[in-house]
Protein backbone atom coordinates (compact mmCIF):
# COMPACT_ATOMS: atom_id res chain seq x y z
CA UNK A 1 0.00 0.00 0.00
CA UNK A 2 1.43 3.85 -0.72
CA UNK A 3 2.77 5.61 1.88
CA UNK A 4 0.15 8.41 0.70
CA UNK A 5 -2.87 6.66 1.71
CA UNK A 6 -4.58 8.03 4.63
CA UNK A 7 -8.21 6.45 4.67
CA UNK A 8 -9.38 3.35 3.39
CA UNK A 9 -12.46 2.72 2.08
CA UNK A 10 -14.25 -0.30 2.03
CA UNK A 11 -17.75 -1.64 0.18
CA UNK A 12 -20.10 -3.52 2.80
CA UNK A 13 -22.12 -6.54 1.90
CA UNK A 14 -19.83 -9.50 -0.50
CA UNK A 15 -16.64 -7.65 0.77
CA UNK A 16 -16.84 -7.27 4.64
CA UNK A 17 -19.39 -9.77 5.18
CA UNK A 18 -22.26 -11.80 3.18
CA UNK A 19 -25.69 -13.24 3.64
CA UNK A 20 -25.61 -16.61 5.24
CA UNK A 21 -26.72 -19.00 2.78
CA UNK A 22 -27.53 -17.05 0.00
CA UNK A 23 -30.79 -14.65 -0.89
CA UNK A 24 -32.62 -16.74 -3.35
CA UNK A 25 -32.28 -19.58 0.04
CA UNK A 26 -33.38 -16.60 2.44
CA UNK A 27 -36.56 -15.55 0.19
CA UNK A 28 -37.45 -19.41 -0.01
CA UNK A 29 -37.64 -19.91 3.63
CA UNK A 30 -39.30 -16.96 4.45
CA UNK A 31 -41.75 -17.31 1.15
CA UNK A 32 -43.21 -20.86 2.12
CA UNK A 33 -44.14 -19.59 5.18
CA UNK A 34 -46.93 -17.65 3.58
CA UNK A 35 -47.95 -19.81 1.04
CA UNK A 36 -45.86 -20.30 -1.91
CA UNK A 37 -45.77 -23.20 -3.62
CA UNK A 38 -41.98 -24.91 -3.66
CA UNK A 39 -41.29 -25.91 -6.95
CA UNK A 40 -37.81 -28.70 -7.15
CA UNK A 41 -36.26 -25.60 -9.11
CA UNK A 42 -37.63 -22.87 -7.07
CA UNK A 43 -34.24 -21.55 -5.35
CA UNK A 44 -32.53 -21.33 -9.06
CA UNK A 45 -35.19 -19.34 -10.94
CA UNK A 46 -35.50 -16.96 -7.44
CA UNK A 47 -31.95 -16.72 -7.56
CA UNK A 48 -32.10 -15.87 -11.64
CA UNK A 49 -34.67 -13.56 -11.23
CA UNK A 50 -33.36 -11.73 -8.43
CA UNK A 51 -30.19 -11.06 -10.58
CA UNK A 52 -32.58 -9.25 -12.98
CA UNK A 53 -34.75 -7.34 -10.72
CA UNK A 54 -31.48 -6.23 -9.26
CA UNK A 55 -30.13 -5.21 -11.97
CA UNK A 56 -33.01 -3.24 -13.91
CA UNK A 57 -33.49 -1.56 -10.56
CA UNK A 58 -32.81 2.23 -10.58
CA UNK A 59 -30.16 3.34 -8.23
CA UNK A 60 -31.44 3.76 -4.69
CA UNK A 61 -30.91 7.30 -4.77
CA UNK A 62 -34.60 8.97 -3.38
CA UNK A 63 -35.66 12.95 -3.23
CA UNK A 64 -36.11 13.07 0.33
CA UNK A 65 -33.99 14.10 2.98
CA UNK A 66 -36.04 13.27 6.09
CA UNK A 67 -35.08 9.97 7.90
CA UNK A 68 -38.23 8.36 8.45
CA UNK A 69 -39.40 9.25 4.87
CA UNK A 70 -36.08 7.74 3.36
CA UNK A 71 -36.20 5.01 5.30
CA UNK A 72 -39.89 4.53 3.31
CA UNK A 73 -38.41 5.33 0.51
CA UNK A 74 -35.33 2.03 0.97
CA UNK A 75 -38.28 -0.24 1.98
CA UNK A 76 -40.39 0.87 -1.38
CA UNK A 77 -37.01 0.31 -3.20
CA UNK A 78 -36.59 -2.96 -1.93
CA UNK A 79 -40.08 -3.75 -2.39
CA UNK A 80 -40.36 -3.01 -5.94
CA UNK A 81 -37.43 -5.75 -6.59
CA UNK A 82 -39.04 -8.76 -4.54
CA UNK A 83 -42.15 -7.91 -5.63
CA UNK A 84 -40.38 -8.34 -9.24
CA UNK A 85 -38.71 -11.46 -8.07
CA UNK A 86 -42.34 -13.23 -7.50
CA UNK A 87 -43.93 -11.64 -10.53
CA UNK A 88 -41.09 -13.54 -12.13
CA UNK A 89 -41.25 -17.15 -10.30
CA UNK A 90 -45.16 -17.12 -9.09
CA UNK A 91 -46.81 -14.60 -6.82
CA UNK A 92 -48.65 -15.64 -4.00
CA UNK A 93 -51.72 -14.30 -1.81
CA UNK A 94 -49.89 -13.17 1.51
CA UNK A 95 -46.71 -11.64 -0.42
CA UNK A 96 -47.15 -8.09 1.27
CA UNK A 97 -46.75 -10.23 5.24
CA UNK A 98 -43.84 -12.15 3.26
CA UNK A 99 -41.85 -9.23 2.81
CA UNK A 100 -42.55 -7.47 5.83
CA UNK A 101 -40.79 -10.66 7.40
CA UNK A 102 -38.01 -10.96 5.18
CA UNK A 103 -37.36 -6.97 4.67
CA UNK A 104 -36.62 -7.37 8.84
CA UNK A 105 -34.82 -10.59 8.67
CA UNK A 106 -31.60 -8.91 6.13
CA UNK A 107 -31.72 -6.49 9.49
CA UNK A 108 -30.88 -8.83 11.46
CA UNK A 109 -27.09 -9.54 11.65
CA UNK A 110 -27.77 -13.36 12.32
CA UNK A 111 -29.17 -13.17 8.45
CA UNK A 112 -25.33 -12.06 7.96
CA UNK A 113 -21.75 -13.74 8.14
CA UNK A 114 -17.80 -12.13 8.49
CA UNK A 115 -15.81 -13.53 5.93
CA UNK A 116 -12.62 -15.19 7.99
CA UNK A 117 -10.39 -12.23 7.60
CA UNK A 118 -12.16 -8.92 8.26
CA UNK A 119 -11.86 -8.13 11.74
CA UNK A 120 -8.59 -9.02 11.50
CA UNK A 121 -7.53 -6.94 8.57
CA UNK A 122 -9.41 -4.17 10.06
CA UNK A 123 -7.56 -4.51 13.29
CA UNK A 124 -4.48 -4.37 11.34
CA UNK A 125 -4.96 -1.47 9.60
CA UNK A 126 -6.64 0.67 12.89
CA UNK A 127 -2.87 -0.17 14.14
CA UNK A 128 -1.43 1.04 11.44
CA UNK A 129 -3.10 4.97 12.04
CA UNK A 130 -5.21 4.37 9.00
CA UNK A 131 -9.04 5.81 9.22
CA UNK A 132 -11.59 3.40 7.51
CA UNK A 133 -14.76 4.13 5.69
CA UNK A 134 -17.26 2.39 4.45
CA UNK A 135 -19.13 3.69 0.65
CA UNK A 136 -21.88 1.04 0.51
CA UNK A 137 -25.44 1.46 -1.63
CA UNK A 138 -26.40 -0.72 1.01
CA UNK A 139 -29.37 0.90 3.03
CA UNK A 140 -29.80 2.18 6.38
CA UNK A 141 -30.31 -1.04 7.62
CA UNK A 142 -26.43 -1.09 7.49
CA UNK A 143 -25.74 0.42 10.65
CA UNK A 144 -27.86 -2.31 12.95
CA UNK A 145 -26.16 -4.98 10.44
CA UNK A 146 -22.29 -3.56 11.45
CA UNK A 147 -23.01 -3.12 14.75
CA UNK A 148 -24.40 -6.80 15.42
CA UNK A 149 -21.55 -8.36 13.51
CA UNK A 150 -19.08 -6.28 15.52
CA UNK A 151 -17.51 -3.86 13.14
CA UNK A 152 -19.20 -0.85 14.09
CA UNK A 153 -16.69 0.51 16.32
CA UNK A 154 -13.71 -0.36 13.63
CA UNK A 155 -14.41 2.80 10.91
CA UNK A 156 -14.96 6.18 11.60
CA UNK A 157 -17.50 7.22 8.76
CA UNK A 158 -20.09 5.69 6.92
CA UNK A 159 -21.16 6.92 3.39
CA UNK A 160 -24.54 5.06 1.64
CA UNK A 161 -26.31 6.00 -1.24
CA UNK A 162 -29.69 6.94 0.53
CA UNK A 163 -27.93 9.38 2.76
CA UNK A 164 -25.69 10.82 0.19
CA UNK A 165 -28.20 10.66 -2.28
CA UNK A 166 -25.41 9.67 -4.95
CA UNK A 167 -25.16 5.95 -5.47
CA UNK A 168 -21.89 3.75 -7.02
CA UNK A 169 -20.39 4.11 -9.41
CA UNK A 170 -21.26 8.01 -9.55
CA UNK A 171 -17.80 9.65 -8.41
CA UNK A 172 -20.69 11.63 -6.09
CA UNK A 173 -20.68 9.11 -3.54
CA UNK A 174 -17.23 9.11 -3.04
CA UNK A 175 -16.31 13.11 -2.96
CA UNK A 176 -18.82 13.05 -0.63
CA UNK A 177 -17.00 10.38 1.45
CA UNK A 178 -13.73 12.20 1.34
CA UNK A 179 -14.85 15.43 2.63
CA UNK A 180 -15.65 13.84 5.33
CA UNK A 181 -11.99 12.51 5.55
CA UNK A 182 -10.43 15.94 4.30
CA UNK A 183 -8.62 13.98 2.24
CA UNK A 184 -7.76 14.22 -1.69
CA UNK A 185 -8.65 11.27 -3.65
CA UNK A 186 -5.08 10.38 -4.46
CA UNK A 187 -4.87 9.73 -0.39
CA UNK A 188 -7.61 7.25 -0.55
CA UNK A 189 -8.14 3.58 -1.46
CA UNK A 190 -11.21 1.84 -1.94
CA UNK A 191 -11.75 -2.36 -1.87
CA UNK A 192 -15.00 -3.81 -3.14
CA UNK A 193 -15.91 -7.05 -4.95
CA UNK A 194 -17.63 -5.21 -7.75
CA UNK A 195 -15.35 -4.18 -11.19
CA UNK A 196 -18.29 -1.82 -11.74
CA UNK A 197 -19.58 -0.02 -8.72
CA UNK A 198 -16.08 -0.04 -6.67
CA UNK A 199 -13.07 0.07 -9.03
CA UNK A 200 -14.29 1.90 -11.68
CA UNK A 201 -16.33 4.37 -9.86
CA UNK A 202 -13.47 5.11 -7.37
CA UNK A 203 -11.12 5.42 -9.91
CA UNK A 204 -13.48 7.95 -11.98
CA UNK A 205 -13.22 9.77 -8.51
CA UNK A 206 -9.34 9.79 -8.42
CA UNK A 207 -8.75 7.28 -5.71
CA UNK A 208 -6.91 4.30 -6.00
CA UNK A 209 -9.21 0.90 -6.19
CA UNK A 210 -9.00 -2.91 -5.13
CA UNK A 211 -10.78 -5.37 -6.75
CA UNK A 212 -12.14 -8.31 -4.13
CA UNK A 213 -12.24 -11.17 -6.28
CA UNK A 214 -13.45 -13.79 -4.09
CA UNK A 215 -15.30 -16.03 -6.92
CA UNK A 216 -12.62 -15.46 -9.46
CA UNK A 217 -15.34 -13.84 -11.89
CA UNK A 218 -13.54 -10.46 -12.23
CA UNK A 219 -14.52 -10.57 -15.86
CA UNK A 220 -18.30 -10.04 -15.41
CA UNK A 221 -20.25 -8.31 -12.68
CA UNK A 222 -21.00 -10.60 -9.43
CA UNK A 223 -24.68 -11.26 -8.01
CA UNK A 224 -24.77 -8.75 -5.54
CA UNK A 225 -26.28 -10.10 -2.24
CA UNK A 226 -27.71 -7.39 -0.30
CA UNK A 227 -30.95 -8.99 0.01
CA UNK A 228 -34.00 -7.33 0.74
Amino acid sequence: MSRSIRVVFFDAADTLFHVHGSVAEMYLHHAVQFGFHQKPDSATKIAEAFRRAFQEAPPPVFAVTEPTQIKQSERLWWFDIVHNVFYRVGMFERFDEFFDQVFHAFEDHRSWRLFPETAAVLAQLKARDLELGIISNFDSRLFTVMRGLGIADSFDTVTISSLAQAAKPSPRIFRIALEKHAVDPEEALHVGDSLREDVEGAKKAGLQAVLLDRTGRSNEEPLRSSGA
